[in-house]
């Protein structure tokens, strides 16, 4: 069986904490139909997304590009769950298409600019660690 698509015009569809389809006889679908396990997968998806985010956000402190996969896995396992997060993704998703099509048409430009960004963000951490700044601004705040 198929199961109907909303549109994105739909009242229901636009409430937040509505969720993400899932086909008929699916795990989820059967986990979705108990009302106390059902509660209790939800909450846990949200609080597994979260805590990849928030790991996420942690590492953002790092230099390099770790702070993207968690972030993006964190998201990934809320929109199986939940439509407002599936919809950010799927969007996210089409962005990231329209990006790596553009990287393939211009290879020397994209390479460029990511090693330009690369080389920033060296020489962002040389100076931090250089010229003391975290210190600078700590004693600055007063912590």
């Amino acid at each position: 069986m198929s199961e109907t698509k909303r549109t994105s015009g739909d009242a229901a569809d636009k409430a937040l904490g509505d969720a993400a389809p899932a086909p008929r006889g699916s795990r989820r679908d059967r986990i979705r139909t108990k009302p106390g396990i059902g509660q209790a997968y939800r909450v846990g998806v949200f609080v597994a997304g979260l805590l990849c985010i928030a790991a996420g956000f942690a590492l953002a402190v790092l230099p390099g590009p770790l702070t993207i996969p968690p972030v993006l896995l964190g998201l990934y396992i809320w929109s199986t769950e939940f439509a407002w997060a599936k919809r950010f993704f799927d969007a996210f998703k089409e962005k990231a298409r329209d990006a790596w099509t553009h990287a393939k048409a211009h290879p020397v430009s994209s390479t460029l600019i990511t090693v330009g960004g690369i080389a920033a963000a060296i020489v962002v951490v040389i100076l931090v660690r250089q010229y003391e700044l975290v210190a600078e601004a700590r004693d600055a705040v007063g912590l």
